[in-house]
């Protein structure tokens, strides 16, 4: 696993200066297109490159099954996973119908769903094993699962740059990840089970509270052994779509390419990542704010802003495609507006 300490791409701070340049010489008020404006300015510096560009866009959804289930934590039954599998694969699901509206190259990748599915199109089979074991009880994973499931998000970035893909966005299917992610929040934020712990699929309050418990009793099983360790917390209570989330985001920063973040469980593994390699959230575009409890938190301690609060807690990557429209609005404008001097309008005296 020696590769996740390698630096992320070096870049020259002259693309970002030539962005911000252009910016004061578009026909508007400087800052007068918002978040827009420091979209392009920092795609341009990401991409390093004059004109950023969002038009090929590559989707990888990492899909498991967690132990945790065991312990009631989800409105729904762990088979949900493997389904919900086959119906992105068949276009059904909200990410598959956004991915079609984008022309995204959207792939699955099964990090150790409970049933292994059979190989088909669209699915790549990078296994773990058949689902984490109940980190109530002992550790999520072995060290040897973990690197596996790791290397599954490095690949995914591998064949992102092959299809030279200008975004990655990282989505995630598994019943009861949103337990793993809450453990994994608290942990690396110091928040209480009750300040991270939320409906997920739709649980009432008394689902909430007895999931809340559970958190606590991760925590309480594993904070000796993990400390302040992402890696280690990764290991003990996270899940093998949550790691390959983690190794995704790791290794985009190492090759340059610029990331939108979905929602609540793909910003535990770009906390995770973050938290392993600093230099990675420059390369984070965080793309809404998730409905589900604790999320701004991850925001507040990356320094980040959303680019959209519209109540989603869906996951998938879906909140993440939805943004994708402001990122090539931020493209269109920066490169294609006209300046000052070229439409010959008079600027402020």
């Amino acid at each position: 696993m020696n590769w996740i300490n390698k630096s992320c791409q070096q870049r020259s701070t002259s693309f970002k200066d030539k962005a911000l340049t252009r910016q004061t010489q578009l026909t508007k008020p400087l800052g007068s297109l918002g978040m827009l404006e420091q979209l392009a300015v920092r795609l341009a510096d990401c991409q390093q490159s004059e004109k950023p560009v969002s038009d090929n866009v590559a989707i990888s959804i990492f899909a498991a099954d967690h132990g945790i289930a065991e312990e009631g934590v989800s409105a729904f039954p762990q088979e949900v996973t493997a389904q919900m599998v086959m119906n992105f694969l068949q276009g059904g699901a909200a990410i598959s119908v956004l991915s079609e509206q984008l022309n995204a190259n959207m792939e699955v990748v099964d990090t150790g769903i409970l049933t292994e599915l059979p190989q088909q199109e669209g699915l790549v089979i990078l296994r773990s094993g058949s689902g984490t074991a109940n980190s109530a009880n002992q550790p999520a994973m072995t060290q040897e699962q973990l690197g596996t499931a790791l290397i599954a998000g490095f690949d995914s970035i591998e064949r992102a740059v092959i299809n030279k893909a200008d975004i990655f966005i990282g989505g995630e299917m598994g019943i009861a990840n949103t337990t793993s992610a809450s453990v994994l929040y608290c942990a690396l934020l110091g928040l209480t089970p009750e300040e991270a712990t939320g409906a997920g699929t739709g649980l009432d309050d008394a689902g909430i509270t007895h999931k809340t418990r559970v958190v606590q009793a991760i925590l309480d099983k594993h904070k000796g052994e993990c400390g302040s360790d992402p890696l280690k917390w990764l290991r003990c209570a996270g899940g093998f779509e949550i790691v390959a989330l983690t190794g995704a985001y790791l290794r985009a920063g190492q090759v340059g390419l610029p990331v939108l973040v979905d929602g609540f469980i793909s910003s535990v593994a770009a906390l995770c990542a973050v938290k392993i390699n600093k230099e990675v959230n420059d390369y984070l575009f965080f793309s809404h704010v998730s409905a589900e409890q604790g999320h701004r938190k991850v925001l507040d301690e990356l320094g980040q802003t959303a680019m959209l609060d519209l109540g989603m807690r869906l996951g998938e990557g879906s909140g993440a495609a939805v943004a994708v429209s402001l990122l090539r609005s931020a493209c269109a404008t920066h490169n294609n507006m006209a300046t000052f001097e070229e439409a010959m309008v008079a600027t402020q005296s």
